[in-house]
């Protein structure tokens, strides 16, 4: 058999070499050239996959496309199937990626061996990493019904899709990406070349066979998927666990869907029996003092397509060095250097002596600005060592000028806030209910970042 020829293509330019080198000879960068598969002679276009039905691409007008909606597939996971978007979609791939030990072969594995015992799927799990002994004790350790999973150890992409092909599998984890590789290219597995060709073979045996693919991802030390930026636009869904892996909460936050909400959210709890959802993740990201404590505040966020209550901490002290810190945790940090500017120049107060930490009780990662107004009073709190009331909660985005801008879905949040037993609420006053109260809820509705410390 003729061997398999690359190239080695510049990210920057675009030209092609046939042997690698530090320099690019058209453009002049450096470190640039990467290995792609050369496109052989007479390449009539993709392969089709054997014994599954695939069409032929055709020209046709928009409106003449049926619009029907995408059948889904329960994974078991009521958690999982809200941060896909209602379930999971044939023919669809989904990267999820995180820390190490955080828990992403289990919630696979418990997936899978849901799929099998509930809906006889016979799903595919190919490991990389594993053999098929760990597998088989961690499946024994969560209690796992296994009889209908199928598993196969095994890196070469061509022969995990040949495979593949002969046990037909409705629902397929590949763990991980990083480890698959292509007999196309030369590199190592895990190199850029290896990540994107063998992502791009996975993705096409998807899309024409209608079989739903995991693919698990490593990350890098800064927490982002490992590999080519275009891993991530290649594939429909891209989940991120958050959190820190020795805590017992995970969280996974979807960043991307082609077939739902992005920034949904789903929390679950590690036990010795696997992830278990958490149904109320509320209750749980509130401390609950046994008494009236100073720096800290309720608000109201909203992730995805629901709101959640969480707590925001500051500590505010006297710092001796030149320039103070400022530290955050599950907040922008820049934010914070704004939001105290914003304090002192609208607000009177003043903080450029002082250390100012904040914190995210949960180890939940805020991405709204309607944590604003909540940041700055536990921050003001802190600083006047005085409490807040323990039945508050405040939510609204804060500008430059100190206005207090509204947020959306204001009323749903209210209404949260109510169910969970609190009396006030600080909020925008945009976000005020404009037909009627919500019963025991005295609301305070204010338009400047003044209105909102006087109202205190």
């Amino acid at each position: 058999m003729s061997k398999n020829k690359s190239l080695y293509a510049c990210t920057a330019c675009g030209a092609s070499f046939p042997k690698w080198a530090g320099q690019c000879a058209d453009c002049g960068e450096w470190n640039t050239l990467q290995e792609v598969p050369a496109e052989p002679s007479g390449n009539k276009g993709s392969p089709r996959f054997a014994g599954y039905a695939g069409t032929a691409a055709t020209v046709c007008a928009l409106d003449a496309v049926e619009a029907v909606e995408e059948s889904r597939i329960s994974t078991g996971l009521d958690e999982l199937d809200r941060v896909l978007g209602g379930g999971l979609v044939p023919g669809s791939v989904v990267l999820i990626g995180g820390d190490p030990g955080i828990g992403k072969s289990t919630v696979l594995l418990q997936t899978l061996c849901a799929l099998g015992a509930q809906q006889g799927l016979k799903p595919l799990y190919v490991t990389g990493e594993e053999s098929p002994q760990q597998v088989s004790l961690r499946a024994q350790r969560l209690g796992l019904e296994t009889a209908q999973v199928q598993l196969l150890t095994e890196t070469q992409v061509e022969r995990i899709l040949h495979l593949a092909q002969q046990v037909k599998p409705k629902v397929m984890v590949i763990d991980s990406i990083q480890t698959v590789h292509t007999e196309v290219l030369q590199s190592a597995p895990g190199s850029v070349g290896q990540v994107r060709e063998s992502a791009a073979q996975l993705v096409r045996f998807a899309k024409q066979t209608g079989v739903a693919v995991f693919l698990v991802g490593h990350v890098t030390k800064e927490g982002a998927l490992a590999g080519p930026r275009v891993l991530e636009h290649m594939v429909d869904t891209v989940l991120y666990f958050e959190g820190d892996s020795s805590s017992r909460y995970r969280v996974i936050r979807a960043v991307k869907n082609r077939f739902g909400a992005v920034n949904e959210l789903g929390v679950f709890a590690m036990t010795d029996k696997g992830l278990r959802e958490v149904k109320n993740p509320s209750a749980i990201f509130l401390s609950r003092h046994e008494e009236m404590v100073a720096g800290s505040v309720i608000m109201v966020t909203r992730e995805g397509s629901r709101p959640m209550l969480v707590e925001v901490q500051a500590l505010v002290d006297s710092s001796h060095m030149p320039n103070p810190r400022r530290v955050t945790l599950g907040l922008d940090q820049n934010r914070l250097a704004m939001l105290l500017a914003v304090l002192h120049r609208h607000g009177g107060v003043v903080t450029y002596d002082q250390d100012v930490f904040v914190n995210v009780v949960g180890g939940v990662r805020l991405q709204e600005t309607g944590a604003d107004l909540a940041v700055l009073l536990a921050i003001l709190s802190s600083l006047r060592n005085q409490p807040l009331p323990h039945d508050l909660v405040v939510f609204g985005e804060v500008g430059l000028a100190g206005e207090i801008r509204p947020v959306p879905n204001g009323v749903e949040r209210l209404h949260e806030a109510a169910k969970h037993g609190f009396k006030r609420a600080i909020v925008p006053k945009q976000n005020a209910p404009k037909e009627g109260a919500i019963a025991e809820l005295q609301i305070t509705a204010v338009a400047r970042l003044v209105d909102a410390l006087n109202s205190l």
